[in-house]
């Protein structure tokens, strides 16, 4: 085979002779037998290898092998390479086939996901392996795959960092098999709980048996915990864990701005008797949606807004002590904090990428998390937290919108104006909950300026005039500008739509707090 020299996957930089390697700089060393399947694995990208092809390359560097020390060392692999089974890198998985290398020489590898729960067999033996991966993968589909995944961890391998990690323990005596786990919450390490199973194995009670019994208990205690970790904002109580994770997603991007908006009264009238911090984080909800979703070419005065902003900061602020174990009001708070831009940007990071940590595998957060990184001037990981929430959108449309009109922004603000402007092209419509006002200021936000403007687009601009032209202006800047760190940035992402204002109207409609940041 042809020797691959030096090739890089992102932060994964394997050596020519597939020995070591190292990930975001520090060494990655492989046993003889892993360095077989490596090669093979690498030197044959996209194309399915099955176990007993697998198993020929191994037999010269291992006696002995089998179908089980493949999967084995495929997990011994994954771990050393940070790669997640349920959401891959690198390795995927063909169930009942075999495995294939996903990953390109070149190829962004920032991870998609920490696994939600990796388990830590505290045991070696001849049945272990085989027990663990049937306990892993009971867990993971007990639990589902949106969570994040499920992932076999030796203690060697710290720097996979879980939401919570498992230490499962195999003890036979005379005739009698233990079964024990132990759960903690990762990094703080406290046990959370701990589970048994035995039974007589003399009898002819398979091993197996007692492992799916544990692995039923603790998929069950897994999923009260993510119950609990998807309450707030009104998600319903009688929603599956997968289905309350989409919620509460769908309540903190643009397919939810509507429902807010109409419950003002009703929310107004409850917080006179309802003073929990939830009903005012969807108070706050309401009163940020009265801001986006105002028409962009109607004027709205500077003092209405500053009023309307300076209540949700102070319920936000307020809130913060008590929202440290609700990953979703956490997450409320940040995007409040993030989208208000009074010096809270650091904060607003910090309270997202802990909720995050607290909902893993859950889309909820990667809007937030993509709006701020991209705002602190990280566009790839930005862009690489878009992507991964488009991929996981499937047919929910307005996730998918939602996120590929964030993505346009921060490709704009990167400089990268003809990404910007290819994604919104590509999105054919922007949804009902999404105004044909709003919609028309998206498009001409993106609209490229070496071409002459879409009819609808050149007929809205007319419509609008020159004062609605400079509202547009002012609430891009508000919507969505203001909150980059970078002055840089923030002309990047308005230059395309001032532009086309000032091609039609000349710099007199540009709004004066506006000029001499983007002239």
């Amino acid at each position: 085979m042809k020797k691959a020299i030096g090739l890089h996957y992102g932060d994964l930089v394997l050596d020519e002779t597939y020995l070591f390697g190292s990930r975001n700089g520090k060494p990655v060393h492989f046993t003889k037998s892993e360095r077989a399947l490596l090669l093979v694995l690498c030197k044959n990208p996209r194309r399915l290898m099955s176990r007993s092809r697998l198993l020929d390359e191994l037999a010269s560097s291992e006696a002995g092998a089998s179908d089980r020390n493949i999967d084995f060392l495929i997990n011994r692999l994954r771990a050393k390479l940070g790669d997640n089974a349920r959401s891959p890198t690198y390795i995927a998985t063909q169930y009942g086939e075999g495995y294939l290398w996903i990953a390109e020489p070149g190829q962004s590898t920032v991870r998609q996901v920490n696994p939600f729960l990796a388990i830590l067999p505290s045991v070696s033996g001849p049945d272990v392996p085989a027990l663990v991966e049937q306990f892993r993968e009971a867990i993971a589909e007990g639990l589902g795959p949106h969570l994040g995944g499920v992932v076999e961890q030796g203690l060697a391998h710290a720097d996979i960092a879980p939401r919570y990690s498992l230490r499962l323990s195999f003890h036979a005596d005379r005739g009698q098999m233990r079964c024990t786990a132990t759960l903690q919450e990762m990094p703080s390490r406290r046990i959370m709980k701990a589970f048994s199973s035995q039974g007589d194995v003399s009898a002819g009670l398979p091993a197996a048996s007692l492992v799916s019994k544990l692995s039923d208990d603790v998929a069950a205690y897994l999923q009260s915990l993510m119950t609990s970790m998807t309450t707030g904002l009104g998600v319903p109580a009688e929603l599956s864990v997968e289905e309350r994770s989409w919620n509460v997603s769908n309540r903190l991007t643009t397919g939810s701005y509507q429902m807010w908006l109409a419950k003002g009264e009703q929310l107004g009238a409850d917080r006179v008797s309802d003073t929990s911090t939830d009903t005012a984080l969807q108070w706050c909800m309401h009163l940020f949606s009265r801001l986006v979703l105002a028409s962009p070419f109607s004027p709205i005065d500077i003092d209405e807004r500053d009023g309307i902003e300076s209540e949700m900061e102070a319920i936000a602020l307020q809130s913060m002590p008590v929202v440290e174990n609700n990953p979703v009001q956490m997450l409320a708070v940040a995007k409040l904090l993030y989208f208000i831009n009074r010096g809270h940007l650091e904060l607003a990071q910090d309270i997202a990428e802990r909720a995050a940590a607290q909902m893993t595998g859950s889309p909820a957060a990667l809007p937030l998390l993509a709006q701020i990184y991209s705002a602190l001037g990280q566009s790839d990981e930005a862009c690489a937290l878009f992507d991964r929430g488009i991929a996981m959108a499937g047919s929910n449309i307005e996730f998918l919108n939602h996120m590929s009109v964030l993505k346009s922004i921060a490709l704009l603000a990167a400089g990268d104006s003809r990404g910007g402007a290819n994604i919104i092209a590509s999105i054919i419509d922007l949804g009902d909950h999404c105004p044909p006002d709003v919609a028309a200021a998206i498009r001409l936000m993106a609209a490229p300026t070496d071409r002459q403007l879409p009819v609808a687009l050149a007929e809205a601009l007319v419509a609008a005039g020159p004062q609605g032209a400079g509202n547009a202006l002012a609430y891009l800047y508000f919507t969505s500008a203001r909150q980059h760190a970078s002055p840089v940035a923030v002309a990047n992402l308005m230059r395309g739509f001032t532009t086309h204002v000032m091609n039609a109207y000349g710099e007199a409609a540009v709004p004066a707090f506006l000029r001499s940041a983007l002239l």
